[in-house]
């Protein structure tokens, strides 16, 4: 095994199988990568959701808990592919939706990444300048603010382009002195916080309170599952023969951790709610301000430097997996051009959001909307790994890739209609289901009496649509291992041969 190369280095890779040789990473890489991306301040504006939807902090405690553990344990599995197949989830799933069917992953990524971007630039941006007016006066104006944007998301966009290794780095860092920041915000609110804060809800049976409780809930889940697409980017610099329990173990613990940060913000949210109510106006809510406005004057440096490190983190970690998966669906595009293209793309989005949209209150609306559609892809790559029992062919994951034809994974004309069409319905079916109040409510958003049942309707309609199909229309024996299916039977229809560029090599390796 050779020695990982400099993070100084610009990373060339784009998600063609990573050489065993390079495969240099371990399971507590992945761990720092998830929790650092997730240890930020765009967490604590999540975690304050809770008390933006009414519930006491006990309540939004335990929708708080159900989220988070309920999205670790969704989110774990999709580790494994990275190590299996030495290239990014969305590359993988052409195994379960065809070679062309892979796009379905890019683009979950696109719009994960984009959001995800979006809301730790604008956190942290807003936190840098309200702690600088504070500290030294500046003005809270739009140049400031859009300065503070442009720097921030300048940073990122740099550490983006030397890639995997200066981001592990900055993670490194990142999950150490972001996690020292907030345990020192025990010590700045200690005085202030009153866990019985009992919120607007007179008892459970309000009608409001259990849609406002599930809506909470769903909103942290959003979290793990967001990075769903992304587990790939990193773990395939695993190690193949690393035990799956393992790599999914540290996949499960990063996404508990996170509760440090879901807990600041659901703390000092309660907090906000009781010295400055003003700033958790459901018209208008502002958790920067808030916590800016309850914060001890000691405390402003730290709220920077958390909005700073943790920013980088989250930023990174988001912009890095789409720049990667950018260049796999355009391969003439290399993984560095990839990433400058979206990395303007997207700060031109957060300029357009920020100061002409005014999209920081959909920010529920829009995560709610993303794992609508990102869950049922999640449960059919799970139960495809199942079916196929770990065994991926992974020359066959890269035709699209080689602007080839044919393989294990080619299907109807590149796409496997089986996967699409359990994906594409459960995902029509969750977001006509949710139910957010005030923000979107879909045609069948009432179903259960104001409960969002989305998510659950979703994956149950991904898991046996999915699974009925395949029993009722078998895939190619080919595309299973040496032991056959799982759960379900093989047809003996032929897998096409690979054309194009390099097809007799690729046909050699397989």
């Amino acid at each position: 095994m050779s020695h990982p190369p400099s993070v100084t280095e610009i990373e060339q890779h784009g998600v063609e199988r990573i050489p065993d040789a390079e495969r240099t990473a371990r399971p507590i890489d992945l761990f720092r990568l998830a929790f650092g991306g997730a240890n930020t301040f765009a967490t604590c504006v999540l975690g304050a959701f809770p008390i933006l939807f009414g519930l006491s902090f006990w309540q939004g405690l335990a929708a708080t808990v159900l989220g988070l553990v309920t999205g670790a344990l969704i989110l774990a599995p999709l580790a494994v592919f990275g190590p299996v197949n030495g290239t990014n989830n969305a590359v993988s799933s052409s195994a379960h939706l065809g070679v062309h069917g892979r796009v379905v992953g890019s683009f979950l990524s696109l719009l994960t990444a984009i959001a995800f971007f979006s809301i730790s630039v604008w956190s942290s941006g807003d936190a840098l300048i309200g702690g600088a007016h504070r500290l030294a006066g500046l003005p809270e104006s739009g140049f400031s603010y859009g300065l503070a944007y442009a720097l921030f998301a300048g940073l990122v966009l740099a550490v983006c382009v030397y890639g995997f290794r200066f981001m592990l780095l900055v993670n490194k860092v990142a999950v150490a002195a972001a996690s020292v920041l907030f345990v020192l915000g025990v010590f700045a609110f200690a005085g202030d916080f009153d866990p019985s804060y009992p919120g607007v809800f007179a008892s459970t049976a309000d009608p409001a309170f259990w849609p406002s409780f599930i809506g909470a809930a769903l909103i942290v889940l959003s979290n793990p599952v967001s990075f769903g697409a992304f587990l790939g980017d990193w773990s395939r610099y695993i190690p193949a023969a690393t035990p799956r329990t393992r790599v999914m173990g540290a996949a499960f613990l990063a996404q508990l951790a996170t509760l440090l940060p879901f807990f600041f913000g659901l703390a000092t949210a309660s907090i906000i709610a009781t010295k400055a109510a003003e700033y958790v106006d459901p018209a208008a809510p502002n958790y920067v301000g808030g916590l800016l406005a309850v914060s001890p004057t000691w405390y402003f440096l730290p709220v920077c430097l958390i909005a700073l490190i943790g920013g980088m983190s989250t930023g990174t970690t988001a912009l890095y997996g789409t720049g990667l998966d950018f260049s796999s669906v355009f391969p003439r595009f290399s993984r560095v051009q990839a990433t400058m293209f979206i990395g303007v793309l997207s700060i031109g989005f957060i300029f357009l959001g920020r100061f002409a949209l005014n999209l920081t209150q959909s920010i529920s609306t829009f995560a709610t909307l993303i794992i609508t559609c990102t869950a049922p892809w999640m449960v059919i790559m799970m139960l495809g790994y199942v079916t196929r029992r770990g065994w991926y062919d992974p020359e066959a994951l890269q035709v699209f890739n080689r602007r080839q034809r044919g393989g294990r994974y080619w299907f109807t004309h590149g796409w496997n209609w089986r996967g699409m069409s359990a994906w594409l319905l459960a995902a029509v079916v969750a977001i006509l289901s949710v139910n957010v109040p005030g923000q979107f409510v879909g045609p069948l958003g009432g179903l259960a009496g104001g409960v969002d049942i989305s998510l659950p309707l979703g994956l149950a309609i991904a898991a046996v649509l999915y699974l009925v199909l395949l029993a009722a229309f078998p895939e190619p024996r080919g595309v299973y291992g040496p032991d056959g299916p799982r759960l379900v039977r093989a047809s003996d229809a032929e897998v096409a041969p690979v054309e194009g560029p390099g097809a007799a090599v690729a046909e050699a390796r397989a």
